[in-house]
């Protein structure tokens, strides 16, 4: 994941004891991202390309003058030269082994063409290179490419063995109807990968309302009078300003097993979006909103604005990254 990599690397040495290989930012050695599994007969049965969510400052030199394209230009060519690199090093342990084994990539990035479900949480990795990196360039000497960052599970490219499995569990009430799975890759003596999907079972429901405080009424008094036990999310579209909206929610469901754990009053958003007094609230607000208000603020002309955006995502991308 693009978590601390101290934090990710803290519990190394031990894990190691349990063979739980942690690799948790890129390596000044190459081959130390680059794996042997034995079997118990101490055979080696797998090469794993451990590749770990890279940051820009791992792959990307800055230049003076240079612009957001030569900046993207710059990210794919730094991603596709590192798993190149572990490549090359997973093709040379090959080739020292009596017979050949697969060779298994890992990599936590946006693929072009990749799925994502609203309200997921998924974020920008790469600054002006969302979706940019194609499955074309992994190199062709990985049998299958394990891929995090996206929680669709699905295809790249409408390939076979270059996946993402997506995450375990909802992330967001966005996915509230998503059949969550694991996937068993498995390798025949003949090298050919069979792919089998495993649906994880709904321990707890998830569910969203969205629209007028007389629908989000219905849906809940069915839940409670149902005795459901679900997780809510409440998004209110109505025309009507209700400034107690959290109040009435929590007296419907009260003593019930429905638990509405995150609460939109788009009504009382778009007022502060559209609000120009000083008291205004920024907790309806995303940074990016607040940027860009600045901008108009300060009359900042469309043709600097691209340049500006692009710049404060990168200052934002190293604020998620440290």
């Amino acid at each position: 994941n693009h978590d601390s990599p101290s934090f990710i690397n803290a519990p190394q040495q031990l894990l190691s004891a349990l063979d739980i290989h942690v690799i948790g930012h890129a390596c000044t050695q190459i081959e130390d991202e680059v794996l042997l599994l034995k079997n118990k007969d101490q055979v080696v049965e797998l090469i794993v390309c451990a590749v770990p969510y890279l940051r820009d400052k791992d792959i990307r030199t800055v230049g003076a003058g240079e612009s957001v394209d030569d900046k993207a230009q710059k990210l794919l060519e730094g991603l596709q030269t590192h798993y190149d690199a572990v490549a090359a090093v997973a093709v040379a342990y090959q080739q020292q082994l009596p017979a050949p084994v697969p060779i298994v990539a890992t990599g936590h990035l946006f693929t072009a063409g990749g799925q994502v479900q609203d309200g997921d949480g998924v974020r920008d990795l790469y600054v002006g290179t969302l979706g940019h990196f194609s499955a074309a360039r992994f190199p062709q000497v990985f049998d299958y490419v394990a891929l995090g960052h996206l929680h669709v599970p699905q295809r790249v490219a409408d390939l076979d063995h270059v996946r993402y499995c997506g995450s375990p569990i909802p992330m967001g009430f966005g996915e509230a109807k998503q059949q969550k799975q694991v996937l068993i890759a498995e390798f025949t003596q003949q090298q050919r990968l069979s792919v089998q999907a495993i649906p994880i079972p709904t321990f707890q429901a998830l569910a969203q309302i969205r629209g007028s405080w007389t629908e989000i009424e219905q849906q809940l008094t069915q839940w409670v009078d149902a005795q459901s036990s679900v997780w809510v999310e409440v998004m209110y579209t109505g025309d009507e300003l209700i400034s107690d909206l959290s109040e009435r929610i929590k007296q419907l469901v009260v003593d019930s097993n429905v638990e509405v754990l995150r609460i939109q009053n788009h009504r009382i958003k778009q007022q502060v979006l559209h609000a120009t007094t000083p008291t205004e609230s920024l907790d309806e607000l995303e940074p990016m909103d607040v940027f860009v208000r600045c901008l108009d603020s300060h009359q900042i002309p469309d043709t600097q604005r691209a340049e500006l955006v692009a710049a404060f995502l990168e200052i934002l991308t190293e604020h998620h990254e440290s």
